[in-house]
């Protein structure tokens, strides 16, 4: 074969610096652990003041969705994971979709066969069972066919995939930065195939090239592909090229014996951001998933990602499989919705509270400073506010109160006693109504609670409300207010 071009493609290299790639397929979506893949692969290259790569591996044709593409784009950017290379970004080893690269996979692959580390394969036979567990090596007929032979069949026109040619005996080491050396015997290995039959690399040949050519120096990814990466390190001998360092990261659990899973109902990236949780919430939490800070940070959980870049370290990375633990994940989130500035949080809360108030007199930007420390979620605010617009059915335990020294005969009396008190307000303000109620609370010789307790349950209806009386009469407004402590008067008996 004419090197030349070979050369070219080597001379285009990017060497000096770390360089690390999310790869991810256009499937649909982003589920946690491919998140955690790209937060890792780009906390890596932005720790050393590396390059990040984003690199669409569409290569299985059938398995592609429509706007999946999309969703990886939407997803990096919503969680600050910028590329610096990129299918939208270009750079200097492009094309990054690896289905416009498709030309270049066969002229490895048959580089490979004239070096000796693959071979035509003829035969129409199925895929390896080896990743399935139900492995047994077997001999192909086209492996030792002559040379000449076999380019005669190629030039024939008969159709044919090209297979590594594993070694048929010794073994094969390699380091891997978690899991430390690991020696496989090549007698368990399969000549897999690289370059199927339509001319398209599989998932590992294509990984292999790409990552050479663009001068990837660390790969990341889930522990389920240990068992190839002694191929991929056979292929990258065979080419005479440099291995880069491994990162194969424990898988993400639903529990201790089930891995995560969409078909199980657990969510990806778009469904905890439906479910109410904030994106930095769910990086920071993603980002201890399998890594745990060292030295001074240790018993710190809450980072920002331009902290998590600057202590980043593969030696905090597990090999234990870590548990995704939606609770904590809550915990979390409860946490970063009280840092919120309350302008940052009305901006996010808006569209929730618009969507649980339609009252126009009840100003939802006052009701935002009372449910903001609330919430464990977004979607805890719903629940907490729809009284504002319509009064629930409740029952008249709700006035009994032990704490406040409350019953129903004492609740009534209150009532009857805030009502006129409240009529004759001339200003319907927060301070006019707290002054009028602690007036008489004091006027009549009672604790606040007495009289607080009864009005804030005739006005909401709920144990539990954001906010007391006072905030309630406001937001409410006289009308709405003096309507349902007239109700409450009247279902009291009064």
């Amino acid at each position: 074969m004419d090197m030349k071009w070979f050369e070219e493609m080597e001379a285009r290299i990017p060497h000096g610096k770390v360089r690390t790639r999310f790869a991810p397929s256009p499937t649909g979506y982003m589920h946690v652990g491919n998140l955690r893949t790209a937060l890792y692969t780009w906390l890596i290259a932005r720790h050393q003041d590396g390059t990040f790569i984003l690199r669409i591996e569409d290569t299985d044709q059938g398995r592609l969705v429509e706007g999946a593409v999309d969703v990886i784009y939407k997803t990096l950017r919503q969680c600050g994971l910028d590329w610096d290379e990129g299918p939208d970004a270009g750079g200097p080893v492009g094309p990054y979709i690896q289905t416009e690269r498709r030309d270049l996979y066969g002229k490895y692959a048959r580089l490979l066969v004239e070096k000796g580390g693959a071979y035509y394969c003829f035969c129409d036979k199925a895929e390896s069972a080896e990743d399935s567990g139900d492995f047994t090596k077997t001999a192909d007929p086209c492996r030792d066919l002559p040379p000449e032979e076999a380019l005669k069949r190629v030039a024939a026109g008969e159709p044919y995939v090209i297979r590594q040619r594993i070694p048929q005996t010794g073994s094969t080491t390699f380091h891997d930065a978690s899991f430390g050396d690991i020696t496989v015997e090549n007698k368990d290995l399969d000549d897999q195939v690289l370059l199927k039959r339509d001319g398209l690399p599989t998932y590992n040949f294509a990984n292999v090239i790409d990552d050479h050519l663009m001068g990837i120096t660390h790969v990341v990814r889930g522990s389920e592909y240990l068992s190839s990466a002694p191929k991929y390190n056979l292929l990258y001998e065979a080419f005479g090229w440099e291995v880069p360092e491994y990162i194969h990261c424990s898988p993400v659990m639903r529990d201790a014996h089930n891995k995560m899973s969409k078909r199980h109902g657990d969510p990806s990236y778009e469904d905890l951001l439906a479910q109410g949780f904030l994106t930095e919430a769910v990086v920071n939490y993603v980002s201890l998933l399998g890594w745990a800070p060292k030295g001074e940070n240790s018993e710190r959980e809450f980072f920002t990602l331009r902290e998590l870049a600057e202590i980043f370290d593969l030696a905090g990375i597990s090999k234990s499989p870590a548990i995704f633990d939606i609770e904590k994940l809550k915990y979390f989130n409860a946490n970063y919705i009280r840092a919120l500035s309350p302008e940052a949080f009305f901006s996010i809360a808006q569209p929730y509270l618009k969507d649980a108030i339609h009252a126009p007199q009840v100003d939802i930007k006052l009701v935002a400073p009372l449910v903001q420390g609330r919430c464990d979620t977004l979607l805890d605010i719903a629940p907490q506010v729809d009284f504002f617009d319509t009064l629930p059915e409740y029952s008249n335990e709700l006035y009994c109160h032990k704490k406040m020294k409350t019953d129903e005969p004492n609740s009534l009396e209150a009532l009857n006693a805030v009502l006129p008190v409240l009529e004759s307000l001339n200003e319907w303000s927060y301070d006019a109504i707290h002054d009028a109620l602690m007036g008489l609370a004091k006027k009549l010789e009672l604790k606040n609670g007495r009289i607080m307790w009864p009005v804030r349950t005739a006005l909401s209806g709920k144990a539990v409300t954001p906010g007391g009386a006072v905030e309630l009469c406001q937001l409410l407004g006289r009308e709405e207010a003096l309507a349902r402590i007239k109700k409450g008067i009247a279902q009291l008996g009064g």
